[in-house]
């Protein structure tokens, strides 16, 4: 590994979110990337949704992404700030169930606001 991993808290309590360095998504480095960057988010590929409150804001008519996408505020489990978005397909919420949906604790998409975050051990 040539850089360290670094693990992240929440930026207001400092309560452990198991959100690392290494499950941030970087494989689309490059203009998206670097415009997440820039609004102030991280995009990471997984959570642990046992750190989280999660409030579901599902939208069951069409919206910009595509159909039935649904965005989940993700909150901090201890002090109840916003530490980002999760965002996924909303199908079998709206009863158009799917034979591809997924949980509601798996997302296509995860952004944290990176002010949200403060690092919390180098490994």
């Amino acid at each position: 590994m040539s850089q360290a991993d670094v693990s992240y808290s929440c930026g207001s309590c400092g309560y452990h979110l198991n959100l690392t360095s290494s499950n941030r998504a970087t494989s689309s480095i490059g203009s998206k990337y670097s415009k997440s960057i820039n609004k102030g988010f991280f995009s990471f590929l997984s959570i642990d949704p046992s750190r989280f409150t999660q409030v579901d804001n599902v939208n069951c008519l069409p919206i910009s992404w595509g159909p039935y996408r649904s965005k989940s505020r993700l909150l901090c489990r201890n002090c109840g700030i916003l530490i980002g978005y999760g965002y996924g397909d909303s199908t079998a919420l709206c009863g158009l169930d799917s034979p591809g949906s997924s949980s509601s604790s798996s997302y296509e998409k995860i952004l944290v606001k990176i002010r949200a975050l403060q690092p919390s051990e180098v490994h």
